[in-house]
């Protein structure tokens, strides 16, 4: 059914169709990881599957992303690795390893080009990565910064790293790329406490400015890291604003087990689920399904993750969903806010654990 979604705009269905669409895609996946992947199969026969009572993405079993350290699985052959991705971690903690195919890297890249075409249009555009080129020196295996740095190649049509290889700020790069883009719409990706401390602080004491009025920063993670500091997403903006002159902004939340999917922030500074992907926030007590504006653990669907179980997970975030279909920005399904993590819950998120080993 994949390419019925691919004939919608990634947030145009309401509640109930979007509920149909998605619970048939998820009862095929999880056939389909059942028959090829053992340990699935297994999870699934312990907490008493049965397919017959599934009406709702949420009846899906939620499987424990922590897992994924745990085993290596694969719904594929060995031989048809295409490459293998690894979660974040600081130093000696056990991460996760994701296995993907060629097919389903295509597919993460098409819907992630869909999903961030509707908020910065249909064209490619010109993009500056805040961090080191060094992040994708080996193309079979990514962390997950270059994991999600080779994604965004396919929505750029010329890629500039401003960071050195020491991940000092690097200029003169800078200079060049904003002086041949001047006017134009452009794109600055970087994960959140690498845009703060290499690239703003930077700024600061090199006591340099230039006009990004056209830029779309698009970040992701690492608020623990500068709410630490002292730094609200709020006052993050307002510094980017007041220095650089950044108006558009565009944070995301996801997660290496389930590339391609992102939950990207709109205009309303909300965090949307597309038609691909959905999110359940589950009481830690019972792990019931919440109503909306209730604060519990993140359980997240997608339909992209097809050479490994990775379509129905229970992260170690907690959330709240505070909408559904009725955003002021017009975008259908549900938005919500990230909390953090868990209190038992590992330091993971990319930037988060790199600011971890900062010092």
């Amino acid at each position: 059914m994949i390419e019925d979604f691919h004939q919608l705009n990634p947030y145009s269905l309401e509640k109930a169709e979007k509920s149909r669409m998605l619970t048939e895609e998820l009862k095929e996946l999880t056939r389909f990881h059942r028959e090829r992947c053992p340990e699935y199969a297994n999870f699934l026969e312990t907490v008493g599957y049965d397919e017959t009572k599934v009406t709702a993405p949420a009846d899906i079993p939620f499987f424990p992303v922590r897992l994924f350290k745990e085993f290596d699985l694969l719904s594929i052959g060995r031989e048809e690795v295409f490459k293998t991705m690894t979660s974040s971690g600081t130093t000696g903690q056990r991460v996760s390893k994701i296995f993907v195919d060629q097919k389903t890297a295509m597919l993460q890249q098409k819907v992630m080009l869909r999903i961030l075409g509707d908020f910065w249009g249909k064209g490619r555009l010109p993009m500056l990565v805040v961090d080191t080129p060094a992040v994708l020196k080996d193309r079979k295996s990514f962390t997950a910064r270059g994991a999600a740095i080779l994604g965004l190649q396919f929505a750029a049509w010329e890629m500039v790293f401003v960071l050195n290889d020491d991940m000092t700020l690097n200029v003169d790069k800078l200079r060049e790329f904003t002086e041949k883009y001047q006017g134009k719409r452009f794109v600055i990706f970087g994960f959140t406490f690498l845009v703060w401390q290499h690239f703003y602080r930077e700024l600061l004491r090199l006591n340099q400015s230039f006009d990004l009025s056209e830029a779309f920063l698009m970040t992701g993670g690492g608020w623990k890291k500068l709410e630490s500091e002292a730094v609200s997403q709020e006052e993050f903006k307002r510094r980017l604003r007041e220095t650089c002159g950044i108006r558009h902004f565009l944070d995301h939340y996801g997660m290496v087990e389930q590339t391609g999917t992102i939950y990207a922030e709109c205009e309303c500074g909300h965090l949307h689920a597309s038609i691909y992907s959905d999110v359940i926030i589950r009481d830690h007590r019972d792990f019931f399904p919440l109503p909306a504006g209730k604060r519990g653990i993140i359980q997240v669907v997608s339909i992209l993750p097809r050479s490994y179980p990775g379509h129905s997970l229970l992260t170690e975030d907690e959330g709240v969903i505070l909408g559904e279909d009725d955003c002021p920005c017009g975008r259908k399904g549900k938005y919500i806010q990230i909390l953090g993590r868990m209190k038992s819950a590992e330091l993971r998120g990319c930037s988060d654990t790199y600011g971890a080993e900062f010092r």
